[in-house]
């Protein structure tokens, strides 16, 4: 739907106002953000529904607790222009809001500030008087709606159907067509919507389904950068979904403040684990004002309401990943109902100092046996950062403790699924394994469904979470005391349902007695001459702030699996 006609009188004075926030021409973008942004996005935690009122409860949250630890921005995510939004799900042919001249405006029914026109004016002035940074999605291209209408394009003689491009489509969102960037009025159209958006005050921009295919989309990508630079206003520019290509880095750096590494990521520790290669593929690329983003953070309460799937210890090696790669920090989590574990988390300024202020991070070492090390200067160069990892899961995955395997189930399986009950008597922990025997693409929703526990008296209970989902691959589950089986499916997920281009899915089921797990830590050793510092040194333990002592040779904690630890060592003197 469009907005009232008053919309098209205001256009020259949303053109015109971007002078009163001028940057220098000459300034470079990546100098809009030295420093990886840290603050909070409205996705994990409420997906396409975020109000304007939720928005300024957590910029009131951050402004009163996070701020002084660095946290400053405050992120509109997904389908803030569609009134009809629900949930984590889009609809085909939803209904959006747009001005005379095709430029998404948001939904008054969701931010009724914006009425009028006024666009998200009030709420960024009200985040801003709070001494943050608004920020706001968008989507690669133009809707489809304004093509529909062949609605002009502002200061032109051209229309939008001129410049749509009706074959590079989003393949998860309907809203939109992609941009002929060959066309006349091409560049004039993201002018337009750059422009409009620097009036509203905003300071960040991510912009969606244009990340991958990065090849494909580079004209867009260029053609979005041109705009911003012309908006007379810094907004840093995020971009996604990923993978991000890493045979584009050279272009990806030069137009962009931040990119994703990976598809969205979610709570699930063969995610997480997933992302050690991947920041260390990027580290050559890593810069002031270019950073390789590892996605949100998904801890605290997420998804409308539940609490993170992440144990309190894979959400310290979380963050400490994170940090000693210099990620850019951005929260999921609902800043309202922030615990003292998660607040902690997010308010230990020595970390903070880590991903905010050190340099050439990098992976030291990774072992066969689950160590992994990285390595940083602090920002005077005098001193280490290192992290020590134990991804290493407490079991492992041996023919002889499989107790179910599925046969590949694809398109040609009915119902696409396979159902099944593995004995649990005995057992300790049950491991459910997903193997897509490399196609082309899963990821969204849960390839485990309907798991429950049998017990002998033949009641059932039903698994505390889904399992698979997010694009997990491998789901260790604690067996609860008297069970005797475990029953449920595992199938293809909806993107290989919808697309159908040959995938198809492993499923299997490994048990373990008490005594086949291993033990509950692992040493990782840690050579010191390896840190330049000279033979003695100083640890301190940066999550816990104690000074460790003196050491030489060589330093070996014990660290429990998928844990973490971050130190700051510092060469003891002569």
């Amino acid at each position: 739907m469009t907005t009232p006609k008053r919309l098209l009188a205001m256009a020259p004075l949303c053109l015109s106002s971007v002078l009163m926030t001028s940057v220098n021409a000459a300034e470079d973008f990546h100098s809009w953000a030295k420093t990886p942004p840290m603050g909070w996005n409205s996705w994990d935690c409420f997906a396409t529904t975020v109000t304007e009122a939720q928005t300024r409860a957590q910029a009131d949250v951050m402004a009163d607790t996070l701020a002084r630890h660095g946290w400053e921005y405050v992120v509109v995510d997904i389908q803030w222009y569609e009134p009809g939004a629900t949930g984590y799900g889009y609809h085909a042919d939803a209904k959006l809001t747009f001005d005379g001249f095709g430029r998404l405006v948001p939904a008054p029914n969701k931010f009724p500030s914006a009425q009028d026109g006024r666009g998200f004016h009030a709420l960024s002035d009200y985040v801003h008087a709070k001494g943050l940074k608004f920020g706001i999605h968008l989507m690669r291209g133009i809707p489809r709606q304004v093509v529909e209408q062949n609605l002009p394009i502002a200061g032109t003689n051209y229309r939008a159907a001129d410049i749509a491009d009706k074959v590079h489509i989003c393949p998860w969102n309907s809203d939109m067509y992609g941009i002929d960037m060959s066309k006349p009025g091409a560049q004039a159209y993201y002018d337009s919507v750059f422009a409009l958006i620097a009036s509203w005050g905003v300071d960040f921009i991510k912009v969606d389904d244009l990340a991958r295919p990065y090849i494909r989309n580079e004209p867009e990508i260029e053609a979005v950068r041109r705009a911003i630079d012309r908006s007379g206003r810094a907004m840093v520019l995020s971009i996604s979904p990923g993978e991000t290509d890493i045979h584009a880095a050279a272009h990806v750096v030069e137009h962009a403040n931040m990119w994703r590494i990976s598809d969205d990521f979610w709570d699930h520790w063969s995610l997480l684990e997933a992302q050690f290669d991947r920041l260390d593929k990027w580290t050559r690329w890593r810069r002031p004002g270019a950073w390789p983003d590892a996605d949100m953070i998904p801890i605290g309460v997420i998804e409308l309401g539940r609490r993170t799937w992440f144990s309190p210890t894979e959400q310290g090696t979380l963050m400490t990943l994170w940090s000693i790669a210099r990620s850019p920090l951005m929260l999921g989590a609902d800043l309202t109902k922030l615990d003292a574990p998660t607040l902690s988390l997010l308010t230990n300024d020595e970390v903070i100092a880590v991903n905010q202020s050190s340099a050439n991070n990098r992976q030291l070492f990774r072992n066969p046996d689950g160590g992994v090390g990285w390595v940083a200067d602090t920002a005077d160069g005098r001193d280490r950062y290192v992290a020590l990892f134990n991804v290493r899961d407490p079991w492992i995955l041996k023919d002889s403790n499989r107790v179910w395997q599925s046969e590949a189930v694809s398109m040609r399986t009915p119902g696409q699924r396979v159902s099944f009950e593995v004995p649990v008597k005995g057992l300790i922990t049950v491991v459910l394994v997903a193997d897509d025997h490399a196609s082309p693409r899963f990821w969204w929703p849960s390839v485990f469904r309907e798991i429950r526990w049998v017990f002998a008296d033949g009641h059932e209970l039903k698994a505390d979470r889904e399992y698979g989902s997010h694009g997990e691959r491998i789901s260790g589950i604690s067996v609860p005391l008297g069970a005797i089986a475990l029953r449920g499916s595992g199938l293809l997920d909806a993107t290989a349902r919808e697309n159908d281009k040959g995938e198809e899915m492993g499923f299997s089921a490994y048990g373990y007695r008490p005594e086949e797990l291993g033990i509950e830590t692992q040493r990782i050793a840690l050579e010191l001459g390896q840190l330049g510092l000279g033979k003695d040194v100083r640890i301190r333990d940066l999550w816990s702030h104690r000074d460790l002592g003196t050491f030489s040779g060589s330093f070996v904690p014990e660290i429990e699996w998928h844990g973490a630890r971050l130190y700051r060592v510092s060469a003891a003197g002569p």
